[in-house]
């Protein structure tokens, strides 16, 4: 306050200080201007009539005659100057010698009128306040001028004596002003004790709110046990009488326990008693004040409403509970019946005392039920869970068929879609157990009393029924246990058609892979194979490894393994458009190495496709409207356009006993045989099949009678916990001995693997390569002339008899001839003919030639050109391959033996 005091007191002087300075300056100016008026005028005038003016401004040389008279006049006069001008204005006299005979400014038409005036004059050479009074002559004319005057500097000076009087009257009123502020601050302080003014306002608002707002009462006591202080709620709870204040709290009519609780003066907090029909928590706190000796506050709280609803909060709190487990533990697993489990387990002791779980046949197995309401009662045990140990009381056990009365409760919830609430009395309950004898025994025996029936919905369609019992726990289930058993079986629907749906998705990739890799391995002379495929993780999806045994022309084979990077159905279906691609490539006999350039042409074109479909690799969620790929790798994942994957390719020739190998980034083999460690071959590294551009390199090697050569995939040695190089070393000392059969090493080298669920799949190829028998081969050089297509005609058939093969010998004697023929024809040297006595008999004809034979239809009247249509008619199979050094045409007879 006296802050404020002292500021409009402080705003009042300086007003006054203005307003005052202000009028002191105008009339000290205004003054000064008159007093210069009258001066400048009464000079002028007077030196204007001084004797001989006229006559001296009429000589020849009137500066000389008038300057000391001027100087003289201006001297004695105080005025600043005394100038005399002609008539036109220009000046005789001046102070300032340079300003004479320079014309002066001002109205000097007027003076030259015979006008006597004053002015005040800005211009130059300085501004003041000046007269001008004409000069006559003794005939009245004017003859000149006289001006006379006071500059305004000495005005201005004048003021400025004035404002220290008015400066100094201000401040001492200042000063008073502010000593009058202090004291009265000092007083106002002492007396509020410091408080300032929003301290002030501030109390003021809490003590209102205290008595008023707060609901919550408060008693103030004194030293003496008065009631000095009591709010309105605690007036309201301890229902005092308008009088009580200044009261002793032994006479204010409180229970007796609360009387002497106020009285003892003991600090406790919430200490709860009686007050009428209200239960009151009481806190008491001893008050220190400044003026007087020491109370008691009390703070009062109903808590008679309390009590009730804290059992109500701490069952919602248990609610709440177990749908926060429900969502932790509920849909762990993409398992139908696990995730069904996990529901039963959750809800057992905490909501019912025994539960099962029931869904339609076939859901388990991903079937997708049939749409619209379920009237069929046929249903399968997918889990159930009892406080009782076994599940003693369930009529079915899980995994069995159970059949529903058609008027059952279940059943009645699965054609509707609602839930149903049930006691033991009901009709619908002692309906259904009067049709059911056996679940109406297990009732009576446990002492069921409450039911609760929820149909498992998620996304529209039903898939099941979920049943909660209760026999122990002696309440029986309300309306909101009800909304609780929904709520829990509704976020476990979810769930258990996500885990429905990935088991159909999973069954769908697994058919899909399993028709695109061999079910059965071809035999054939040059080798022996066996094979192991481990899928990995059931969560991952499949995968695209892949690996295939080809037969080729000349009793040679191709061994192939690959893998295409991720999981799930795209990755299963670029494996069978790989795999396919390299049986089509294999057909034509290109080598290795050229069939895997045309492979990752292949694969770039795939990927291309794949990034310009924006749909790829996607699965919508009909919940969420989101684009999810469901069987996506989370370790290795491909997304759409990066298709890449990796392939080794090899061709056993059982006749020379070489192989040709080429790699595109795949592992390569290891070759283990008899009297030797198991070694992996070196072969130049390719790059992975999608990169483009790299070329791809080819080896031969030669492989010994007997030995073994293990193709396998990147699953199969690198897991998460374990290198490369430790699974190689475990493959190479899990393949001898070679004498073992073909399968025994492949169980052998899976249990040398680490146990679980791999991140990645897993593929083996062990193959035990053969030669052929060099009895079985004959080979001749044919010189180019045709004389001598009869005598290889005849050595052939010779050959074949040999053989035992002379039901042939007719069918090969024409194919020889044709071919032969041909190749001196159109071929050249030089041409060579082979017999192979395989499971078929194969008849090869080769030539430095570029050019390859074609079948074509010849003409009526044409005398060739049916000589390859007369091959491909007489033989099982035929065709063309190039060589290093030219080509050769082969043909295959089926022998109808099995040696």
């Amino acid at each position: 306050m006296a802050g404020q005091t002292f500021l409009w007191q402080l705003a009042v002087l300086l007003l006054l200080a203005v307003v005052g300075g202000t009028v002191l300056v105008l009339k000290t100016v205004n003054d000064a201007q008159n007093d210069a008026r009258h001066r400048s005028l009464a000079v002028a005038t007077g030196f204007a009539q001084a004797p001989g003016l006229a006559q001296a401004l009429q000589s020849p040389d009137p500066t000389a005659a008038l300057g000391p008279l001027a100087l003289a006049a201006q001297q004695g006069s105080g005025v600043d100057f005394v100038d005399v001008l002609s008539t036109g204005g220009i000046r005789y006299t001046d102070p300032v010698p340079g300003l004479i005979g320079r014309r002066a400014q001002g109205d000097i038409a007027r003076a030259a009128a015979g006008q006597s005036f004053t002015e005040v004059f800005t211009g130059s050479p300085q501004s003041a306040v000046r007269a001008l009074v004409p000069v006559k002559d003794a005939n009245g004319t004017v003859v000149g001028l006289v001006s006379t005057g006071v500059q305004t500097t000495g005005i201005s000076a004048t003021v400025n004596r004035q404002l220290p009087v008015l400066l100094g009257a201000a401040a001492g009123a200042l000063v008073l002003a502010a000593g009058g502020a202090v004291l009265v601050s000092t007083r106002l302080r002492r007396q509020t004790h410091g408080l300032g003014p929003i301290e002030m306002t501030r109390m003021y608002e809490h003590h209102d709110a205290v008595l008023h707002a707060v609901r919550e009462g408060v008693l103030i006591l004194d030293a003496d046990h008065r009631l000095v202080l009591a709010n309105d709620e605690a007036q309201q709870l301890l229902a005092l009488s308008p009088d009580a204040q200044g009261r002793r709290v032994d006479e204010l009519g409180l229970d007796p326990g609360m009387a002497e609780l106020l009285a003892s003066g003991r600090t406790v907090t919430d200490e709860v008693h009686p007050a009428g029909d209200r239960l009151v928590a009481v806190n008491l706190r001893p008050m220190t004040v400044r003026s007087g000796p020491a109370g008691l506050v009390a703070t009062l709280r109903d808590t008679t409403e309390l009590r009730a609803v804290a059992g109500l909060a701490e069952a919602t709190r248990e609610r709440l509970r177990l749908l926060y487990d429900a969502g932790a533990r509920i849909g762990t697993t993409l398992d139908v019946t696990g995730t069904a489990q996990e529901l039963a387990d959750v809800a057992v002791p905490r909501l019912a005392d025994f539960v099962s779980v029931d869904l339609l046949d076939g859901v388990a197995g991903g079937r997708e039920p049939a749409p619209g309401p379920v009237t069929d009662g046929v249903l399968r045990r997918a889990a159930h869970q009892s406080v009782l140990a076994g599940v003693p009381e369930a009529v079915v056990r899980v995994g069995e068929i159970d059949v529903l009365p058609p008027d059952s409760p279940p059943l009645r919830s699965l054609a509707t879609g609602r839930s149903g609430l049930h006691q033991a009395q009901d009709t619908a309950v002692t309906t259904w157990l009067a049709e059911d004898p056996r679940r109406a025994a297990n009732s009576r025996a446990y002492g069921f009393h409450s039911w609760l029936q929820v149909p498992v919905i998620a996304r529209g369609t039903t898939l099941g029924v979920v049943e909660f019992v209760r026999f122990r726990n002696g309440e029986p289930f309300r309306s909101e246990d009800l909304a609780l058993a929904e709520e829990l079986v509704s976020r476990a629907a979810v769930a258990v058609d996500n885990a429905r749906r990935f088991a159909h998705e999973r069954g769908t990739a697994l058919t899909l892979q399993r028709s695109l890799l061999p079910r059965r391995l071809p035999v054939h002379s040059a080798v022996e194979a066996a094979f192991r495929y481990l899928p990995a993780d059931p969560r991952l999806g499949v995968g695209g490894d892949w690996f295939d045994v080809i037969p080729l022309s000349g009793a040679r084979v191709a061994l192939v393994v690959g893998d295409v990077a991720g999981h799930g159905l795209r990755a299963s279906a670029t494996m069978g458009q790989l795999r396919s691609a390299v049986r089509t490539l294999a057909d034509v006999d290109l080598p290795p190495d050229e069939l895997l350039t045309q492979l990752d042409d292949l694969v770039i074109r795939l990927a291309s496709e794949t990034a310009t479909d924006p749909d790829a690799g996607t699965v919508t969620d009909p919940d969420t409207d989101t684009a999810t790929d469901p069987h996506a790798d989370t370790a290795g994942e491909v997304t759409a356009g990066e298709v890449t994957a990796t392939c080794l390719y090899a061709v056993y020739d059982p006749v020379s006993g070489r192989c040709t190998l080429a790699t595109a980034g795949h592992p390569a083999p290891v070759l283990a045989g008899t009297g030797r460690d198991p070694v992996v071959l070196r072969l130049p590294a390719g790059p992975p099949l999608g990169l483009g551009g790299l070329p791809f390199e080819a080896v031969d090697t030669e492989l010994p009678e007997e030995s073994l050569l293990a193709l396998y995939t990147d699953g199969l040695v690198a897991t998460r916990r374990r290198s490369v190089d430790t699974g190689l070393d475990a493959l190479r000392r899990a393949l001898p001995p070679v004498d073992d059969s073909l399968e025994s090493l492949c169980d052998r080298i899976v249990d040398a693997l680490p146990p679980g669920n791999p991140a990645d799949d897993a593929t083996l190829l062990l193959t035990r390569v053969r030669r052929l028998d060099p009895r079985r081969v004959a080979t001749w050089t044919v010189p180019a002339d045709f004389a001598q297509v009869a005598t290889v005609r005849v050595d052939a058939v010779r050959r074949l008899t040999a053989w035992g093969l002379a039901d042939a010998a007719f069918v090969t004697e024409l194919v020889v001839s044709e071919l032969v023929t041909n190749a001196i024809r159109y071929g050249s040297e030089p041409i060579r003919l082979r017999l192979i006595h395989d499971r078929s008999l194969i008849c090869e004809v080769s030539d430095t030639g570029s050019t390859a034979p074609h079948l074509r239809r010849a003409r009526t009247f044409d005398e060739g050109g049916r000589g390859l249509l007369l091959v491909a008619q007489l033989t099982q199979r035929w065709g063309t391959r190039q060589t290093g050094t030219g080509k050769t045409i082969w043909c295959e007879q089926d022998l109808g033996e099995d040696t």
